[in-house]
């Protein structure tokens, strides 16, 4: 079932997580501190929504080599069985996505963040204060608008450049996070 994301309150901080990644290592926002942004992205391996925009977001976050991101997946496993550490790593591998891609199995961190769908983005600033929430572009499947990514990488631009993003932020659209 569609959903869209929550329009957290821009200045909002971003809230702790230390979770551990699909290749068994861990991370926590801390270990990002010295980055001059910081990306959270609720992903999964299951949704249609993430597999339309997922090449496009790799070579996106590609593209900004100061930009610290995480990929979490909060969905329960047993609710979407292909978003647990296998179906994870294999999209790793289907990608080729070089940042972290953590597994909030408690789903405690998509609650603190307020995460509603995948995707659904969540840029902070130096401060680590949110600065944009919101929509990759104005593509989903099937209504024939080009993945672009323009949205989030303007997004990206400009909190990279100090500057804030202009409003309104249009809300992303993906499946709903799959609670326990």
């Amino acid at each position: 079932m569609a959903a869209i994301s929550t329009m957290v309150p821009l200045g909002t901080p971003a809230p702790n997580f230390s979770l551990p990644a699909v290749d068994g290592r861990a991370a926590a926002r801390d270990d990002f501190a010295a980055a001059p942004a910081l990306l959270v992205a609720f992903l999964c391996n299951h949704c249609p929504y993430v597999r339309h925009v997922e090449q496009t977001f790799g070579e996106l976050v590609g593209e900004f080599p100061d930009l610290a991101v995480v990929g979490i997946c909060s969905n329960s496993p047993a609710v979407a069985p292909t978003d647990d550490a296998d179906g994870l790593r294999a999209q790793m591998a289907r990608t080729g996505w070089d940042f972290p891609y953590l597994i909030d199995l408690d789903q405690s961190v998509g609650r603190a963040y307020h995460a509603a769908c995948t995707p659904d983005f969540f840029l902070y600033d130096a401060r680590r204060e949110l600065a944009y929430r919101g929509a990759m572009d104005d593509s989903t499947p099937g209504n024939g608008k080009p993945v672009t990514g323009d949205l989030l990488r303007h997004a990206i631009g400009l909190v990279l450049a100090g500057r804030p993003v202009p409003q309104p932020h249009r809300p992303s659209m993906g499946c709903s996070i799959k609670w326990a």
